[in-house]
């Protein structure tokens, strides 16, 4: 099989660091370029910069290897037949996509970049963006190819689901397909072939069904507990041995770097016409304001000092990228007498651990169902848990 000289630009990321890895474990040359010196410095020294389930043996291994090598130099981009972006498009304070961003990034890496290369896109990119950078490398008389290879894996699982699962592929030229097509099928032989608008909407669609999943989930919950009753147990109900209901997730918060962003910039190409994904995202952004209020009803919240069990965005995780439970910390900061917050992955200086948090809490809120939490002694304390993780069933 052959193998390719790679440098894959943003490399030290969630979604960079795990494909150099497979990559370069896979028999190709792998040159990670990114700006991120300290991640660049713990990753040369085989030390994953996040948590990444069965990453770091294979990192020590490709680098004792020297099938990956790590730059800070943007220069390196020039050494390599296969050049992969993982930089989406970022978008605004009022969640519409920042499309200059990503093309001003593109035209200064053309700078680096010769003939015959094939430029592959790997994140989220709003639909339409992969042909206007097709195009301006065209203009800019380059005999450059480029592909669109969206990500899917899920964060922590992406060492295994990086050979595990099909790879999109897709590209403007057939000679740009067939050498993608020759790149991810290092890792596997699950090829899937589409259109580049086609592979776009392929990813948006994909994380916008995700979302309404988890918002369709949490408006269950919110139905059920308005009417005081036990939502694990319906839900135990409608999923127990029944394959029709299976793909219903458990409610909970539904943060993270991806979802919510990719339903929006799926509206905003769609003309703000997307009412699906609008009401998800109202029900799904507005669960933490919705446990807040039902405790009022309960509690003198000003009285009572509330501790928040997990931080990061998703169990067993160390990203707090757009974690809801750091909305729900800002709520309750105006609310409660004193808010302590504890996540064994997330080092911030005012976090403490979870038992001291459970003896200083007069109420303790699930805001993520790290396992290592089963068998915590929550002291009797009084506990909200929509994720039912400790099977208390409890109604706000």
């Amino acid at each position: 099989m052959k193998s390719f000289n790679i440098c894959v630009i943003g490399g030290c990321g969630h979604v960079g660091l795990p494909l150099s890895i497979q990559l370069a474990n896979h028999g190709n040359n792998v040159y990670i370029y990114d700006i991120d010196k300290q991640a660049i410095k713990l990753v040369k020294n085989g030390i994953m910069p996040f948590r990444e389930e069965g990453a770091e043996p294979i990192l020590k291994s490709v680098l004792k290897k020297k099938k990956l090598k790590l730059f800070s130099d943007a220069k390196v981009i020039r050494q390599n037949e296969i050049v992969i972006l993982i930089v989406g498009t970022p978008v605004d304070e009022f969640l519409n996509p920042r499309i200059m961003d990503l093309l001003k990034l593109i035209s200064q890496y053309l700078h680096y970049m010769t003939d015959k290369q094939l430029l592959i896109l790997r994140s989220t990119v709003y639909p339409g963006i992969s042909r206007k950078i097709y195009n301006i490398i065209q203009e800019s008389g380059k005999d450059i190819d480029v592909a669109f290879c969206p990500e899917r894996i899920a964060e922590g699982h992406a060492i295994k689901e990086l050979v595990e699962l099909p790879q999109i592929v897709s590209s403007f030229t057939e000679r740009g397909l067939n050498k993608a097509k020759q790149v991810f099928s290092t890792l596997t032989k699950d090829i899937v072939e589409l259109e580049p608008e086609e592979a776009e909407l392929a990813k948006l669609f994909t994380n916008a069904w995700r979302y309404i999943k988890f918002a369709t989930a949490n408006q269950f919950f919110i139905i059920a507990n308005e009417y005081k009753l036990n939502y694990a147990r319906i839900y135990n109900a409608m999923t127990h041995n029944y394959p029709r209901a299976k793909d219903l997730p458990t409610p909970g918060f539904a943060g993270g770097p991806c979802l919510l962003k990719d339903t929006m910039q799926l509206s905003a190409f769609n003309n703000n016409n997307f009412m699906l994904g609008h009401i998800a995202m109202l029900i799904n952004e507005g669960l933490p304001n919705y446990i807040v209020q039902h405790l009022e009803k309960r509690y003198e919240l000003n009285k009572l000092k509330v501790g928040i069990l997990g931080m990061a965005f998703k169990a067993n995780s160390d990203d707090k990228r757009s974690s809801l439970s750091y909305k729900l910390r800002k709520i309750l900061q105006f609310k409660c007498s004193q808010v302590y917050c504890s996540d064994p992955f997330i080092k911030e200086k005012d976090f403490i651990d979870e038992k001291t948090l459970i003896a200083m809490s007069d109420l303790i809120i699930l805001g993520v169902p790290h396992s290592q939490y089963k068998d915590l002694d929550l002291k009797g304390k009084p506990l909200v848990d929509i994720w039912d993780f400790f099977k208390g069933g409890f109604v706000i």
